[in-house]
């Protein structure tokens, strides 16, 4: 199979890998073997070996850090791209920063605090590459990658070349841009404008302050937001299976009022007044028909209120895979599953949540294989 690639490894900086496996990419740890995996030293390298196989209608995808992937098992009709190329420069001067695809994210975001640039700080802890973060708006505590990317590069598989691209044609959302799910092409750098005071941005999530709006010193803050990961088994520890996951498993569902209003009533009369008043509701940016403002609700909230605790289902079940037993938001591999294990379990959590408040969750991760 690798002989139907060996054309790629005549490109400057382009090596095969053959023995590299998705378990061995993903943070998930499931998953099969690709047709080949392509490493790319260079952006320059990167764009040839993407054209070439753009030229050859070749599948491929390009896995950086592995942690937003559902892989099936057995043999993948598919080529894994890897960029290895991993520079950050930083302006100090002006807050610019720049950082290549393969650069580690929390990299990045520890390089940025310790040069005292404000504006990333509570997406610390964020497994991932740099170049995955604008794909699908990474955002966390209140803040999201719209906040501050100002352009990315990107390789465009229709003219088969690279350019830098203004973040406002991205059509950034709420864990959506238009290079999710279309193919439109990949990431090779990202560009970010941040703060020069050495403040975070104004804080508004409960769980980082009392007063919402105030500018803490960056370091401070991203102290704070990897001790809240780490409680929630949401920062990488290969001795933690609370760790083996794709992170938040499930988006916060957006729903318009009417309906959080059934689902507030429905907790009300099964739970008392007490629980539903604390239900989490907040003004989303997509509005209804006639104008009125969606709400985002949590999923991790609604996940409970439908009867699935921590570390569902148990211990004792001997299930190879669960919820974290430190969040609900996140399935977890517990050693040995597979992915049959982690969408059996997606779906069982999904059509509980559906059945008790008629909500539809939707998958965060890529589905490679399989489907919920």
């Amino acid at each position: 199979m690798l002989d139907k690639f060996l054309t790629l490894a005549d490109i400057d900086g382009v090596t095969l890998d053959s023995e590299t496996t998705f378990a061995d990419l993903t943070t998930l740890r499931i998953g099969g073997a690709p047709l080949v995996t392509v490493r790319c030293g260079s952006a320059e390298s990167a764009v040839a070996a993407l054209a070439a196989l753009d030229d050859a209608s070749q599948d491929y995808l390009v896995v950086g850090g592995g942690s937003n992937l559902v892989v099936a098992e057995g043999q993948l009709d598919v080529v894994v791209v890897i960029l290895d190329f991993e520079d950050i420069d930083v302006t100090v001067a002006n807050g610019l920063v720049r950082a290549d695809a393969g650069a580690v994210w929390d990299d990045v975001v520890a390089l940025t605090v310790e040069c005292g640039l404000g504006g990333i700080e509570c997406l610390s802890g964020i497994p991932g590459n740099a170049g995955a973060v604008p794909v699908q708006n990474v955002g966390a505590y209140g803040a999201e990658t719209s906040d501050v990317l100002t352009q990315v590069y990107l390789y465009e598989r229709a003219t088969r070349t690279a350019t830098w691209v203004p973040a406002e044609e991205l059509e950034l959302a709420y864990r959506y841009s238009n290079l999710k799910f279309t193919g439109r092409g990949v990431v090779l750098a990202i560009e970010l404008q941040l703060t020069t005071d050495g403040l975070s941005k104004p804080l508004r999530f409960g769980q980082l302050t009392q007063n919402p709006g105030e500018r803490r010193p960056v370091a401070d803050v991203r102290e704070e937001v990897l001790k809240l990961r780490r409680g929630k088994g949401m920062v990488l520890d290969p001795q933690d299976h609370d760790t083996w996951s794709a992170g938040s498993f499930f988006t916060n569902p957006i729903a318009e009022p009417q309906v959080a209003d059934s689902i507030q009533e429905a907790v009300r009369a099964a739970r008392g007044d007490e629980d539903a008043d604390r239900m989490p509701r907040h003004a989303a940016a997509e509005t209804t028909a006639s104008g009125e403002r969606k709400e985002k609700l949590s999923a991790a909230w609604l996940i409970e209120r439908a009867g699935f605790a921590k570390g569902y289902p148990g211990e004792e079940s001997g299930a190879k895979a669960t919820l974290s037993t430190k969040h609900t938001l996140a399935l977890t591999n517990r050693g040995e599953a597979t992915a049959d294990d982690i969408v059996a379990l997606a779906r069982d959590i999904r059509a509980g949540v559906q059945k008790a408040f008629g909500v539809t969750l939707e998958p965060e991760p890529i589905w490679l294989g399989v489907s919920i």
